[in-house]
This record gives structure tokens, C-alpha cells and sequence, in this order.
């Protein structure tokens, strides 16, 4: 099951297990069970401290429980957690085993004092990437807390659960046997939905900072770039970010990274997150921007109000809060989110293997998706504004091969149909004969870009009609003192590498703006 590279690597991690660990496999008769068995014999196989026993005592076979040997400390997967997951599989047995997490001690404790009996099932499918996060927050929190269980659950295994339970969209979490939440969550999110006074207790410990000589607003490429060549300069910073790596975290395959020929979304939101932990920066993340007020005078300190009630005071603010998926607009789509209507095709395309979908959006993500669905879809329809397609000529002949997708361009998508509890179809105008269709499915995938995150900022800095906020070549605003970078500005290509360049040339421009500040007693002197 593992080869002889990842064994190596295996070996050396379960090198930090301190306590005896057992894999306890619950199995049957089918070639998913054998495989799983040949995984958890491979993992044996590599410490003396962990042994593979057979139990059969779980009703979801193929199925594991990693139990530290003696106690009730345990976590389980239904399903072989190899792809995106097995980096949630190496986490769980080195936690189990013993190895202290990476994680606060305030976290700790705050999971260790929760008051109840919590059961949480995890539906993930191993594509998808937003998963991990979710399922290695609660293997965590249920090695912590004794009242805590958790079982991450693979929905391409277990199609009878997924259905009967309408899991449309992964990750899905059930809590007690009631739907939880979907979609990535981190450990300080899940906390602050089971602790009721976390997000007042965050919001008041926020309030209490002293100014910053620069707050960044925003965790993608372009923030921790402006975060990082701030801080290097030995001034105070601060960033504040509703979720570190940003759109970021929502991109699979990245191949136009400079120097680094592939990664992947959650890799490199982790690489950027640890690059600013590198540096004395002050990291507020899960923390969504509400209202900016400008300084008052000049040189004075401009004020960020947080959803949370909290405010943060600075000299300097460097807004880079991205962008985020366009939606539709149309009647259906909000009502079925998550319930057929899609944003990502790696997360949660395995969910309709063997059904129709549809692609909206003819761009390069459009068509990407509809080659990736087609090869686990019966049939996919992409619909496209546009009289043509827009993608790279390549990624449009890889299409026009595919026997199961249909292309219909010059339409207009004006409703998505559902019969209560899941999507069923979709109508769209034709824009030459103005006639309407109707394509039954049970699977929509909107792909038409991105939209800033700027709302919050209507009435502070000037914004074009998209919403982008206006910058000159240096980051300015049209207010002194707050510049701009990355995808949520006027800046013509919203790349990578690109966001992180503005976010740099921002901070470099913050701390021009700082040493050419004259000190208030020196103006009033003057005076």
C-alpha cells in the first residue's frame, strides 16, 4: 500500500510516538477493506509502538480506530485516508501517540473545559482539500477532550450515508447526529460555535492592543508579503485576517509559481502563514473587517472596526482582503448552496459520480472543471456567456474531446430548480433566439471569477464600479496613510505572484510614508 519512499518518511515521523498505539480495524470481505488492512499492516510495521489488531466491532467496515493503547484516547476514519488526507492519518497517530500538537495553550485549555458530550461525524472525500483542516481539528479536539469522538468518514465509500443524509458538499460535519457545518472550518472556528463567550473573550483581548505602525487587513499572497517586508523594516505590525491564505486556500494545482514548479493551495497557505510567524508580527486570524475610519489629521491613526466589536487603531493600513467566487445572481442559488449548487469541482465533485452536472463559466477554471467532472459525471453541460469560449486554446481541444460534456455558449443562466431538498435542474436564455431551456441535473459548478471584498469599504477609500479599490503604482489610496494590494485593487492581473509583489511595493510604501511623518511635538514646535 505504501511505497518504499513514504515508509521512510512514515518511520521517521512515528519516530516522535511516545506512547503505544493500536490501528483496530474494523473489515469485510471487499477489496477496500484489503487494502486498508495492507495500509494499517504497513504503518505496524514501522514502530514498535504501534500494533494492528482486527476488532470488527464498528458498523462502517472498511473502518479504523488509532487508540492509544489503555485509554478511551481515540480517533477514527471510515475509508483508507490516503490522498489529501493522509496528512490527517500521520497528525492522528502522532497525537494519539502522545505528541503535543502545534497548537496554543490557550486552545488547549479551551478545548479541555468545554462542558458536554460532543459526536462528530466528518463526511470528506480525499480530492478535496479544504477537508484536512476540519478533519484534523476535531481528530485533535477528541484526543484532548474524553467527551469528544470523531469520525472522519469517506462519502465516496459510504454513497448510502451520503444520500440518505443529503451530503451535497464536503466537508459536511454532523454534531450528535444533526448537521454541524460545511465547508472549511478551522479549530478556532469550530471552538467559537461550541464556546459561546470565545468570541467575546477575542474581541476584548483584541481591543486592548496598542497601535500599529502598520496593520495589514487580509491574509492571502498580497497581505503576508506586506506583513513580512513591514516587519523586516522593525516596525510594530499587525495583521488582521478573516482566514490566513485567503482565496488561496481554494486553489488546487498551482504551476505558475515562480521557482517552484508545482504546489497546491493549502501547501503554500501554509508556507506563507509560517513565513510571517518567521517575523514579530501580530496575527489576528478569523477576524473579519467591518468599517475603516481614516485618521482624523495627518499622521494621525486610523481605526479598523472588527465584526467581532473590536477596533484596532494604526498608522499605516495596508488593505488586502482579495476576492472571493462570483455568484450567479439568480433565483435558486442561494436556497440550494451546498445542496447542489457548487464552488469547488475538486472538493466536491466525487459526490456526483454517475451524475449530470453543469459548469457555468467558459474561462480557464470553467473548462478545467468541466474536464476534471467529466471524468466522474454521466454527462456535464457547460454554459458560457460569451459566443466563445475563453479558456487556452489546449484546455479548449481537451474539452471538445470529451464524449460526455455539451457546449453551449451565448447563454444566460436565469434559475436554478430544486424540489425542496437538492438541485434538480437549471434554465437558461438562449442570447440569439432569446428561447429558454431547461437542463434537468442534480449538480451546478459556478466558475465566472471573482468579486472583491470590498464592501466594507463604501464609504472610506475610492472603489471603481467592480468594487476594486483604486491604487496609484506605488499602493496609494485616495486616503493618506492606507494603501492597497493584491486582487481586491485595480491591479489588471490578479496572479500569485503578482498580489505578493503589490503587497511588498505596499509595505515598502507604508514605511516611505512613516519616516517622512513629522512627530507631533516637533509640528506643534513649529507652530
Amino acid at each position: 500500500m505504501l511505497d518504499a519512499n513514504l515508509k521512510e518518511q512514515l518511520k521517521a515521523y512515528l519516530a516522535n510516538v511516545k506512547m503505544p498505539i493500536e490501528l483496530a480495524a474494523s473489515l469485510d470481505d471487499g477489496a477496500k477493506s484489503k487494502e486498508l488492512q495492507s495500509l494499517l499492516e504497513d504503518i505496524a510495521s514501522l514502530s514498535d509502538l504501534v500494533s494492528f489488531i482486527r476488532s470488527d466491532d464498528d458498523a462502517r467496515k472498511p473502518s479504523f480506530l488509532i487508540r492509544r493503547a489503555g485509554t478511551d484516547i481515540a480517533v477514527r476514519f471510515a475509508g483508507i485516508p490516503m490522498g489529501h488526507e493522509f496528512t490527517s492519518l500521520v497528525l492522528a497517530l502522532l497525537q494519539v501517540g502522545g505528541h503535543p500538537p502545534k497548537v496554543s495553550d490557550d486552545v488547549i485549555e479551551q478545548v479541555k473545559a468545554l462542558d458536554g458530550d460532543f459526536r462528530f461525524e466528518t463526511y470528506f472525500s480525499l480530492s478535496c482539500q479544504n477537508c484536512p483542516d476540519v478533519v484534523q481539528a476535531l481528530n485533535l479536539m477528541s484526543v484532548l477532550n474524553p467527551r469528544i469522538s470523531h469520525v472522519a468518514i469517506d462519502g465516496a465509500l459510504f454513497k448510502e450515508e451520503v444520500d440518505s443524509r443529503k451530503v451535497l458538499a464536503v466537508p459536511s460535519v454532523f454534531l450528535n447526529g444533526e448537521p454541524f457545518g460545511q465547508g472549511r472550518m478551522e479549530l478556532e472556528q469550530i471552538l467559537a460555535k461550541l464556546d459561546t463567550g470565545a468570541v467575546a473573550r477575542a474581541a476584548e483581548k483584541i481591543a486592548a492592543k496598542e497601535p500599529f505602525d502598520v496593520l495589514v487587513v487580509g491574509g492571502g499572497p498580497a497581505g503576508a508579503a506586506a506583513a513580512i517586508y513591514a516587519a523586516r523594516k522593525g516596525i510594530r505590525t499587525g495583521i488582521v485576517a478573516e482566514r490566513f491564505g485567503g482565496q488561496v486556500l481554494d486553489t488546487m494545482a498551482i504551476e505558475n509559481f515562480i521557482s517552484v514548479s508545482h504546489t497546491e493551495g493549502p501547501k503554500l497557505a501554509a508556507h506563507l502563514e509560517q513565513h510571517v510567524k518567521d517575523y514579530d508580527v501580530d496575527i489576528m486570524n478569523l477576524q473579519k473587517a467591518a468599517k475603516l475610519i481614516p485618521a482624523d489629521r495627518p499622521g494621525g491613526l486610523a481605526t479598523v472596526e472588527l465584526e467581532n466589536g473590536a477596533s484596532l487603531k494604526a498608522k499605516t493600513v495596508i488593505l488586502s482582503t482579495g476576492a472571493r467566487w462570483r455568484q450567479m445572481n439568480v433565483p435558486g442559488e442561494d436556497e440550494y448552496r451546498n445542496r447542489g449548487v457548487a464552488y469547488c469541482p475538486h472538493c466536491d465533485g466525487p459526490l456526483y459520480k454517475g451524475k449530470r452536472v453543469a459548469v457555468i463559466g467558459g474561462g480557464n477554471s470553467g473548462v478545467e472543471a468541466a474536464i476534471d467532472l467529466a471524468g466522474l459525471a454521466s454527462h456535464v453541460t457547460l454554459i458560457e456567456y460569451d459566443s466563445q469560449l475563453r479558456a487556452d486554446a489546449v484546455l479548449q481541444r481537451k474539452l471538445y474531446s470529451l464524449l460526455n460534456v455539451t457546449v453551449v455558449t451565448s447563454a444566460l443562466t436565469t434559475e436554478v430548480h430544486g424540489n425542496g431538498e437538492r438541485v434538480i435542474g437549471l434554465t437558461y436564455k438562449d442570447r440569439n433566439s432569446e428561447d429558454t431551456h431547461l437542463v434537468e441535473l442534480e449538480g451546478i459548478f459556478v466558475q465566472i471569477g471573482l468579486v472583491p471584498n470590498t464592501e466594507w469599504l463604501t464609504d472610506s477609500v475610492a472603489l471603481t464600479q467592480r468594487g476594486e479599490i483604486e491604487i496609484d503604482h506605488r499602493g496609494h489610496t485616495s486616503i493618506e496613510g492606507v494603501f492597497a494590494a493584491g486582487d481586491a485593487t485595480t491591479v489588471p492581473y490578479k496572479q500569485i505572484v503578482i498580489a505578493m509583489g503589490q503587497g511588498s511595493a505596499a509595505a515598502l510604501s507604508a514605511f516611505d510614508y512613516l519616516i517622512r511623518q513629522v512627530p507631533e511635538e516637533e509640528a506643534a514646535q513649529a507652530a
